[in-house]
């Protein structure tokens, strides 16, 4: 299945698109980049070891109808690995999952479970779905440690994208940020460095932001390990683009047709 775009990019790359439509895992679909999705956290490099759906955090495909946080996809068992000690997300009784769409299918629903009971599902009416996609979910019969699975059901074949979302309902102090970190620990000393050298990754961002985490000024080059936030522009292959959803960049995510859920053309 091929979607259509209306963007200028779009219709000059077209033919070479489709070409690619197999090869590229930047085609590949959508997950929840917050609160984080587990293959979210793997992406970011917040959970390591992860695989190769580090590489790939959109690319969870799987028959519909499984419970597995990796959908019975057998690429991807690291998802269901408990034995990671997954960051788990503090959260309210009422929590907005931010879907990232990569490639926009036509979609049946959306279902959101907890211990394996349904709590949610949003029917979309086979509709194509936007760029990215939000739903506000109750979650107040709950409280503390839970994984919640959201599963997103393909319209017009027999697969669905799944993501484990591990959250602290009404939890605080010691759990991880309800978004991705934007801020991992520094790969090279910060520009400022502090009072003494840290030995672990810090609590809270540094008063200097550490060189290669964090976004460079506006229409500087893209590049993989930076940490972009709404409204960011860069520049790559001689097209400026500007950020639509705060991430941290990894190779196969650069601007272009197949990321226009992260970065618009000016």
């Amino acid at each position: 299945m091929r979607r259509k775009i209306a963007y200028p990019l779009a219709t000059t790359l077209g033919m070479v698109a489709s070409t690619l439509a197999v090869a590229s895992p930047a085609l590949a679909h959508g997950y929840v980049s917050s609160p984080p999705s587990r293959q979210a956290l793997c992406a970011a490099g917040t959970v390591a070891n992860c695989g190769a759906i580090q590489f790939e955090p959109q690319s969870v495909e799987a028959p519909k109808g499984s419970r597995q946080c990796n959908g019975g996809n057998a690429n991807f068992t690291v998802l269901n690995d408990e034995s990671k000690n997954w960051p788990a997300a503090t959260v309210g009784g009422s929590v907005t999952f931010n879907w990232v769409l990569t490639a926009r299918h036509r979609t049946a629903t959306w279902e959101y479970f907890v211990d394996g009971t349904a709590v949610a599902a949003f029917d979309d009416n086979n509709a194509i779905p936007a760029a990215s996609v939000s739903h506000t979910v109750d979650l107040s019969r709950f409280s503390g440690r839970k994984t919640v699975l959201a599963v997103w059901n393909i319209g017009d074949t027999a697969a669905a994208f799944y993501n484990c979302v591990d959250v602290n309902i009404g939890g605080s102090g010691s759990t991880a940020p309800t978004t991705a970190p934007t801020t991992a620990a520094p790969t090279k000393a910060p520009t400022s460095s502090p009072t003494t050298a840290p030995t672990t990754a810090p609590t809270k961002a540094p008063t200097a932001a550490p060189t290669g985490t964090t976004a460079p000024a506006n229409g500087t080059a893209w590049a993989p390990g930076v940490s972009y936030k709404i409204g960011d522009v860069v520049t790559y292959e001689g097209v400026s683009y500007k950020c639509r959803q705060a991430h941290k960049a990894i190779r196969s995510w650069e601007p272009g047709i197949w990321t226009l859920a992260l970065w618009l053309p000016l």
